[in-house]
């Protein structure tokens, strides 16, 4: 069946290591708008990390945030959002912080941390364009927090805390990691599969007529929902199996030749 929506993950995907949309990513965005195929997007990023993409990317249709649990309009305003239950938040951080794991919480459009100088914090700064409010206790934040993220430059032991706290959570979170350095907790129910789902519903096009394309543990929901699931040359070798075509990596302009020789080809 012919694709009739593009849905694209965006860190290691739709942009460079370095965080750069590319002249060719662009041109391939604006080739499909062209072809009367729609684009959006999602990402475990918050809102606020959409706004350097929106204008370049001329990005019109609701957009998945936290993995699909909030979704934004073009304006970045959330137009519907869930958060994590405060019991099951705060058994989280508790198990992470135990584990010797930094955490941010993301809750009311901030991203908190206790220690701005820990490690990828950086990163973080780079790829949303904001800066961390700095707290010493997180506790307050956590009955109304959409994101919980422990991060780690131990991607061995972030793994092990992984497998622990999905034990010990069950399907009262949803836990996966966005990088192998970020292991994010959101709502129970909530993935970027969810998030294509519903475009199909909004939108009122078959799941079998979308394309998806990524390239972290958390890009395999997509993958299972939809007709085509693209994913990237630097993708693990677990999430190219799960894909059924892959494509060059995100340095390598990998979206734009995904798009050219399996969207538009």
């Amino acid at each position: 069946m012919n694709i009739a929506l593009v849905v694209s993950d965006v860190d290691g995907t739709l942009v460079t290591t370095d965080k750069r949309l590319t002249p060719a990513t662009i041109d391939a965005v604006k080739r499909l708008d062209a072809a009367g195929i729609a684009f959006t997007v999602a990402s475990a990023r918050p809102p606020i990390g959409f706004k350097a993409l929106v204008e370049p990317l001329n990005l019109r249709l609701p957009m998945g945030a936290f993995n699909g649990g909030t979704l934004v309009g073009p304006d970045l305003v959330p137009f519907s959002q869930t958060t994590i239950p405060e019991s099951t938040a705060r058994e989280a951080v508790d198990h992470l912080l135990r584990a010797g794991i930094d955490v941010w919480v993301f809750a009311d459009g901030t991203w908190t941390l206790r220690d701005p100088g820990a490690p990828y914090a950086d990163l973080e700064r780079r790829t949303l364009g904001v800066e961390p409010t700095v707290v010493s206790d997180l506790g307050p934040l956590l009955g109304k927090a959409q994101k919980i993220v422990g991060v780690s430059g131990d991607a061995d032991e972030l793994a092990r805390v992984e497998s622990q706290l999905s034990a010990a959570l069950g399907e009262r979170a949803a836990i996966e990691r966005s990088q192998a350095y970020y292991l994010d907790i959101t709502p129970p129910g909530v993935s970027k599969g969810g998030f294509v789902l519903e475009m199909s519903r909004r939108l009122g096009i078959a799941p079998a007529r979308i394309a998806t394309l990524g390239d972290a543990g958390n890009d395999v929901a997509m993958f299972r929902v939809s007709g085509r699931s693209i994913a990237m040359g630097n993708a693990k070798a677990e999430v190219r199996a799960a894909a059924s075509a892959v494509t060059a990596s995100n340095d390598e302009d990998g979206f734009a030749q995904a798009i050219e020789r399996i969207v538009l080809g």
